[in-house]
C-alpha cells in the first residue's frame, strides 16, 4: 500500500525486544511494484477474460447502451437470441470502467479478505470485481448469510459488476433478494445473536433470451413458442425487479456481412473508457457535497436538483409515462439515464433528445412485451 512503512518481525519475542530497545525499528518498504490482485472466484481463477470492444462486430446500439451504463453506474438488461453477443458485451463492460480509486480499492480488498479470497502475500485489489454466478446459485450465496454471516456475490461485486446470464433461469425468490441492494447499496443480515451489514453497491448486468426458444424477433429464424409460453417465461421476472433496471435493450443477431467485414472495426475500449471517465469526473465534482458518486445514486430532492429538465424534455417524458403507463420508479430512472447521456455530451440541463434516447432503453416497458 503506497505511503506506508511496514515494520516486520519474525516473532512476538522479537517485537517485544525491539520495543524495549532504543534502536530504530526495522522497516520493510511497501512494495508498490507487487503483483496486482484481481478479484477471483472461489477456486482462485479469474472470473472474467477481458474482451475489448473492437472484438465485437456490429451492435452499435448495444455498445452505446453499455457506454451509458458505465458512465452513470446504471443497471442493464440485454435481451436477444442465442449467439447475438449478449455475454461478450457484458464481459467487455469492465474494460470501459474507470480504475478503482484508492478508497474503493480498500473497500473491495476488505470484503475479499473477509471471505478469504485474497491470496497469501496478495496486496491491494486494484481491478473492479466482475462476478458471474451460475443460475443455480442459492439466495444465501447471492445475498450473503450463513450461521456466521459472510458476504455473498452482491458484496463481492461491490464497486464492480454483477452479471447474471440467462436471468429467467434463476430462481424467482433468489432474484427478489436483489431488490434491497439494488435500491440501497447495502445488505443487512440479521441473526438471533447479531446483525451485520455488508456493502453492495454494484452495477447489475443481466442477459436473457426473449422467449423459451430464444428466437422471438429473430428475422432469420421463426419463434416456436406459443403466446402463453412467452408470457409464462417473462413472468419469472417481477415488475418491481424490472423497474430497478435502468436500461433494457434488445440485442439483435449479427449479420453475416458484419461478421465477415474486417474493415469496419468499432471504437476500442480505451477510447470509450476516456469518455466514461470524463462523465464520471463531472459527476464526482457535481455531487462532491452530496455524498454520492454517480447518477445512478440520485434520489429524491437531489434528483430534482441535479436532474433538471428543459420544458420540452419534461413534456416528452410526461407524455411517455402516460402512454406506456410507467411507474414512478421508472420515471425517476429515465431522468437518471438522461442525466448520464447529457453528461457524456458535457451538457447542462437535460434536453428533449436526451429523454428520447433514454426512452429507447426501456424495451420491456413496451406493449409488445406484455
Amino acid at each position: 500500500m503506497p505511503g506506508l512503512n511496514v515494520h516486520a518481525f519474525e516473532t512476538l519475542t522479537d517485537l517485544v525486544s525491539q520495543l524495549g530497545s532504543e534502536g530504530d525499528l526495522p522497516v520493510r518498504a511497501s512494495n508498490q511494484e507487487s503483483e496486482v490482485v484481481s478479484p477471483s472466484s472461489e477456486d482462485g481463477e479469474s472470473t472474467f477474460n477481458h474482451i475489448d470492444l473492437t472484438e465485437i462486430k456490429g451492435q452499435a446500439a448495444s455498445r452505446r447502451a453499455i457506454e451509458i451504463a458505465a458512465a452513470g453506474g446504471h443497471c442493464l438488461l440485454l435481451s436477444g437470441p442465442p449467439g447475438s453477443g449478449k455475454t461478450m458485451l457484458a464481459r467487455a463492460l469492465p474494460t470501459i470502467l474507470p480504475p478503482l480509486t484508492f478508497d474503493e480499492a480498500i473497500e473491495v480488498t476488505r470484503i475479499y479478505s473477509v471471505r478469504g479470497l485474497v491470496p497469501p502475500g496478495g496486496g491491494l485489489i486494484e481491478r473492479r470485481p466482475f462476478r458471474d454466478p451460475h443460475h443455480t446459485v442459492s439466495d444465501v450465496a447471492l445475498i450473503g448469510g450463513g450461521q456466521i454471516p459472510r458476504p455473498g456475490e452482491v458484496s463481492l461485486a461491490h464497486n464492480g459488476v454483477l452479471f447474471l446470464d440467462e436471468l429467467p433461469e434463476f430462481d424467482r425468490n433468489t432474484l427478489e433478494v436483489l431488490r434491497q441492494p439494488l435500491e440501497e447499496g447495502v445488505v443487512h443480515i440479521s441473526r438471533a445473536r447479531s446483525a451485520v451489514s455488508f456493502p453492495a453497491s454494484f452495477m447489475f448486468i443481466a442477459a436473457m433470451n426473449p422467449c423459451p426458444c430464444g428466437q422471438l424477433g429473430n428475422p432469420r429464424k421463426a419463434c416456436r413458442c406459443a403466446p402463453a409460453q412467452i408470457q409464462k417465461y417473462r413472468s419469472r421476472l417481477s415488475g418491481p425487479l424490472l423497474d430497478r433496471i435502468d436500461l433494457q435493450i434488445e440485442v439483435p443477431p449479427v449479420t453475416v456481412a458484419e461478421l465477415s467485414d474486417d474493415r469496419r472495426i468499432g471504437e476500442s475500449s480505451r477510447a470509450v473508457r476516456e469518455r466514461v471517465a470524463s462523465a464520471r469526473r463531472l459527476q464526482r465534482e457535481r455531487y462532491r457535497s452530496a455524498g454520492i458518486l454517480n447518477n445512478s445514486q440520485l434520489a429524491g430532492r437531489r434528483l430534482k436538483e441535479f436532474g433538471r429538465l428543459e420544458p420540452e424534455a419534461e413534456s416528452l417524458l410526461n407524455a411517455a409515462v402516460d402512454k406506456f403507463e410507467l411507474s414512478a420508479r421508472v420515471y425517476d430512472r429515465l431522468r437518471k439515464v438522461a442525466r448520464t447521456i447529457a453528461d457524456l455530451e458535457a451538457s447542462g440541463p437535460i434536453q428533449s433528445h436526451h429523454i428520447s434516447e433514454a426512452l429507447q432503453y426501456r424495451t420491456l416497458d413496451r406493449k409488445v412485451w406484455i
